[in-house]
């Protein structure tokens, strides 16, 4: 794919215009099933609706396509952890004007580097702390020459809070998503290559990146997905919440999926599979039963039926932490990302 300038970006959002699973606490454990200071900021522009269109409901991929998502003010805390391959920041960045918090790996020597917006799965608010889960990846991917931006999402850590996120279907992590890129290509560090940037999520994160592909076509190079929730949200909230208080008030303003079958079809990424443009790899443990892959293959199968370059790579009698097949698995993200970024 030919890489984008940011102006480029700019013109390539404005023509072309969810819930679920864990990573455990940390990368290693067993998830649980229940839910310096940059230039100016960069901007995404919404597409023109036509004079009579109605405005897009916001809480849908449509609303997510329209809204104009900004992500600027890259900024490098302090020193988290300093290697022979990297430094490690703590970070914070603004999207949409929420101030959301983060941690960063910069390589060892000179750049400028591709980087990589990191979508971790779901760990509870309550007990997350900065950069937690995807921490193999964290090390491993900046140490072949990638500067890592791990985002904690809103209400995560010492970011903002959005009340309305969770009886949203939590598509404000996307939005977090979109203005990390923004970010990284508003700020002025050097080392930052703001023409080659890719996506990486995780379970829940996988989700995020899905919704970002669809929301904003020409935002990335390439993505890749590890044990994804389902692209459909109804069935993520009977996978892991049915049953909570939170199902009861997400359906109350939205409607059950029986009731509301519109709102539901557009809060899926599925059924804008048409609009993504970047390649994605989706690596998926057949025995996973957190995330069953029975969701990937039907992400892969609305791609292919748009004409899309997606891949989807299995790992027979893995499960959804990926431990012994885990190397391999980031041999062919590697392989990927530097056909794509490189």
């Amino acid at each position: 794919m030919r890489l984008l300038s940011k102006a480029r970006l700019a013109v390539c959002l404005l023509l072309t215009a969810a819930v679920g699973c864990t990573d455990g606490g940390d990368d290693n454990a067993a998830p649980s099933p229940s839910p310096s200071t940059s230039a100016a900021a960069t901007s995404a522009p919404p597409p023109s609706p036509s004079p009579t269109a109605e405005p897009p409901n916001p809480v849908s991929i449509p609303g997510l396509a329209a809204r104009e998502h900004t992500g600027s003010d890259l900024r490098l805390g302090e020193v988290r952890d300093r290697t022979d391959a990297y430094t490690q920041y703590a970070v914070t960045y603004r999207a949409n004007g929420l101030t959301i918090s983060g941690l960063m790996n910069i390589p060892t020597g000179r750049g400028p580097f591709p980087a990589l917006v990191l979508a971790h799965g779901y760990i509870d608010p309550e007990v997350y702390t900065t950069g937690r889960g995807l921490a193999r990846e964290q090390d491993l991917l900046a140490r072949n020459g990638y500067i890592v931006l791990h985002s904690d999402y809103r209400n995560h850590a010492g970011s903002d809070d959005d009340p309305d996120n969770e009886v949203n279907l939590r598509l404000g992590y996307t939005e977090d998503v979109i203005g990390a890129v923004l970010a990284l290509r508003a700020s002025d560090r050097t080392e930052i290559d703001d023409e080659r940037i890719g996506l990486l999520g995780r379970s829940m994160g996988g989700g995020v990146v899905y919704n970002a592909l669809v929301a904003a076509p020409g935002l990335v190079d390439a993505a890749v997905v590890f044990a994804p929730v389902s692209s459909r949200p109804e069935e993520n909230l009977d996978h892991y919440q049915r049953g909570e208080p939170l199902v009861d008030e997400i359906e109350a303003k939205h409607g059950s999926p029986e009731d509301n079958p519109e709102f539901w079809r557009e809060a899926s990424a599925a059924t804008y599979a048409d609009r993504a443009t970047e390649p994605l790899l989706i690596h998926h443990g057949t025995a996973d039963e957190t995330c069953p892959i029975r969701w990937s293959r039907h992400m892969v199968a609305a791609l292919e039926k748009a004409g899309k370059d997606v891949e989807l790579r299995t790992y027979e009698g893995e499960g959804h932490t990926f431990y012994g097949q885990w190397p391999r698995s980031m041999e062919v993200t590697m392989d990927f990302f530097e056909r794509h970024l490189r």
